[in-house]
């Protein structure tokens, strides 16, 4: 370029120094966290200052499609067979919501990434709103060899559609860990204003770093009263190579917790699934009691069961519920 000249003048040490210091700082700030299930322990159970149970219900028809209008008193609440008294109601929820976003990075699960990636902020722009008093919030794991936190809770879409473009292949399959390490990192959300807590997975299914156990991974959600959501994908590959196993396991995590899964046959099928956990998100009455002090049924290990029934029997024969089927007391 005509009359353009090089800055070969030296840059002094001091300002060098600093300069270095300033991007170093950046980059430490902004590096994932690569999170990792603590050693064989008892897991800890959230101790809350009120006793206050939040439950969240889904109503569906025959069809699978959303009941609305249904108020308190067509609902009856049981815990450890014993019925509770509603401390509040809500319907249609607006309560705000803490998602864990966990996906798979495996090869056998992403396959389109620009199909996948674009998916998933479509699905992050239309779920998360921003309140007066409460807003909903995004973390980002991601699940290979081992469990990488890219962003952390935050409300902002950007950062989490610059998480998205991070997402690093791996040959292994940590998804217990992620489903224990996502259920741990929604424990440390608030509890205010009836907040959801929920792990959203997008996986083939199949656990082969072999860390945390089936069991310890659903101890975790229940203690931290998660909702699983699982988008599984099927393997390329025929039947008889696909880990059924690992899809049943999903299938009974998600409906323990009061969640849902979808199956992902085509990269094309991850936007519209995207679309189904949002309204299910969108149509859930949210029940709330305070429990009692104990039971004559409780568990040594301080679980208790629910139970929600729809009190007019002819609404019932037509209505399925769907919500968590137990929690941990604080002990």
């Amino acid at each position: 370029m005509a009359g353009y000249k090089p800055i070969t003048a030296p840059i002094p040490f001091r300002i060098c120094t600093i300069l270095l210091l300033a991007s170093a700082t950046l980059s430490l700030a902004q590096a994932p966290i690569e999170r990792r299930p603590p050693a064989d322990q008892p897991t800890p159970t959230l101790k809350l200052e009120s006793r206050l149970v939040t439950l969240a219900v889904n109503a569906v028809d025959d069809k699978g499609s959303p009941v609305g209008g249904l108020d308190r008193p067509d609902f009856r609440l049981f815990e450890d067979g014993r019925e509770q008294k509603f401390a509040f109601f809500e319907r249609e929820s607006a309560t705000p919501l803490s998602i864990v976003l966990s996906i798979d990075g495996s090869e056998s699960t992403l396959r389109n990434e620009r199909l996948e990636k674009e998916a998933a902020k479509k699905f992050v722009a239309s779920i998360l709103r921003t309140g007066p008093n409460d807003s909903d919030e995004l973390d980002l794991m991601e699940f290979a060899d081992t469990v990488r936190e890219i962003v952390a809770f935050t409300p902002n879409k950007q950062r989490i559609a610059d998480g998205l473009n991070d997402l690093r292949h791996g040959d292994a399959t940590a998804l217990y860990d992620a489903i224990y390490l996502g259920s741990q990192r929604l424990g440390e959300t608030s509890q205010a204003n009836g907040r959801r807590r929920v792990l959203l997975l997008v996986t083939d299914g199949g656990d082969t770093a072999h860390g945390v156990s089936y069991d310890k991974a659903l101890e975790q959600a229940q203690r931290n009263g998660v909702i699983i959501y699982s988008l599984i994908v099927i393997p390329i590959w025929a039947d008889a190579g696909r880990n059924t196993g690992g899809e049943h396991a999903l299938m009974q995590l998600s409906e323990d917790t009061g969640g849902k899964y979808y199956y992902i046959e085509d990269p094309k099928e991850l936007a519209p699934a995207f679309r189904k956990v949002s309204d299910d998100l969108r149509t859930q009455y949210i029940l709330g009691y305070y429990a009692p002090e104990k039971t004559p049924k409780s568990r040594s290990d301080g679980f208790r069961t629910l139970k929600v029934e729809v009190t007019d029997p002819t609404a019932a024969a037509r209505i399925a519920l769907r919500y968590r089927t137990g929690y941990y007391a604080a002990r």
